[in-house]
């Protein structure tokens, strides 16, 4: 039987405690995960730790969540049965996101999303509109609005007959940690932030 798990994660980040304070909602981040032992995430996020705005499609270890001081991290996990056409279908859009290069992390949409509830860039997601379309490629739920509309909270409820576990996931050694947890000087941050702000500007005024 093939499985998709979908894994909510108490983001143990200063941006994760400055959005429960705003929504009074626990989890703030969101992956997919194929692998039964919960060991390799995929998801649109931060590529390393301390800068946010060099994002988009990467994988995910346990040591990304429970960093540093932090031996576990709080999750919510939810199973997923697709068949094998649903099922490749998933495969095929998690290895086009891997592939393409032209794909950028929508950042607009998820600091909006509060207000707005998501809206569509060009080859752009986050980890809210890449995880619902997971869903939706698996056939696993009826989604009456797009997926790019589905907030965190808004998975957990539609998920709601998927639901497996909640819990602390322990923390364990990836190769990838200390690469993840390197730092950079301040000027790659502005530069990448500026790029990133840019090409969101001119995919919304184009859309390409």
């Amino acid at each position: 039987m093939k499985e998709i798990y979908i894994v909510l994660i108490r983001a143990h980040t200063g941006l994760g405690s400055i959005a429960r304070r705003f929504t009074g909602y626990e989890y703030t981040h969101i992956a997919v995960s194929l692998d039964r032992s919960l060991t390799d995430f995929v998801s649109y996020s931060r590529r390393y730790h301390s800068f946010p705005f060099d994002a988009g499609f990467t994988h995910e270890y346990r040591d990304y969540y429970a960093f540093g001081k932090h031996q576990d991290v709080k999750i919510k996990v939810f199973r997923l049965c697709p068949d094998n056409t649903h099922y490749n279908a998933v495969l095929g859009f998690i290895e086009q996101c891997e592939n393409d290069n032209d794909e950028v992390f929508n950042l607009f949409s998820m600091a909006t999303m509060p207000l707005l509830h998501g809206f569509r860039i060009y080859k752009a997601n986050n980890c809210m509109s890449f995880t619902a379309k997971v869903i939706e490629l698996s056939g696993a739920a009826d989604m009456p609005v797009a997926y790019y509309k589905y907030s965190i909270k808004d998975i957990d409820e539609l998920l709601e007959k998927n639901f497996l576990f909640e819990g602390r996931l322990r923390r364990k050694p990836s190769e990838r940690y200390n690469k993840y947890m390197r730092s950079f000087e301040p000027i790659k941050y502005f530069s990448d932030m500026s790029k990133l702000l840019l090409t969101l500007v001119l995919r919304l005024i184009y859309k390409k």
